[in-house]
């Protein structure tokens, strides 16, 4: 996995890694009010999806995910982003997430490994 971290104009954090079979490239940038992770393995943007955290009087946190632009019939995108938004709120941020899957597949296999490779080099 090749990963680097830079700090202008924005900082964010670039990196490669294979993820069945397929290279995937990841760009995760921290904004003063969001998060934008995007991954590609087809080379642009794909289905964009925003999820954030509900705020409430419940102890028990809701998120809030969506399909902005692309694929809205694809439960498993929602079950990725959903699965970020709640390891990013678990870590103590309550900024909102946007994020990009470009994906040949979407398969279960994929998604875990666009996940997993996230949360390794998570910025939040």
């Amino acid at each position: 996995m090749d990963s680097s971290v830079q700090q202008f104009p924005v900082n964010h954090r670039k990196l490669s890694t294979d993820v069945k079979g397929n290279k995937t490239d990841i760009v995760i940038c921290r904004y003063d009010d969001h998060f934008l992770v995007l991954a590609t393995q087809i080379g642009t943007m794909g289905t964009i999806l925003h999820a954030r955290k509900e705020e409430g009087v419940s102890i028990n946190p809701t998120f809030s995910v969506s399909v902005v632009f692309g694929k809205r019939e694809e439960p498993m995108l929602v079950a990725c982003a959903r699965q970020l938004i709640e390891h990013l709120s678990n870590s103590g941020s309550s900024m909102p997430l946007v994020l990009s899957l470009g994906l040949k597949d979407h398969s279960m296999e994929t998604l875990k490994g666009v996940v997993s490779a996230v949360i390794e080099n998570r910025m939040w």
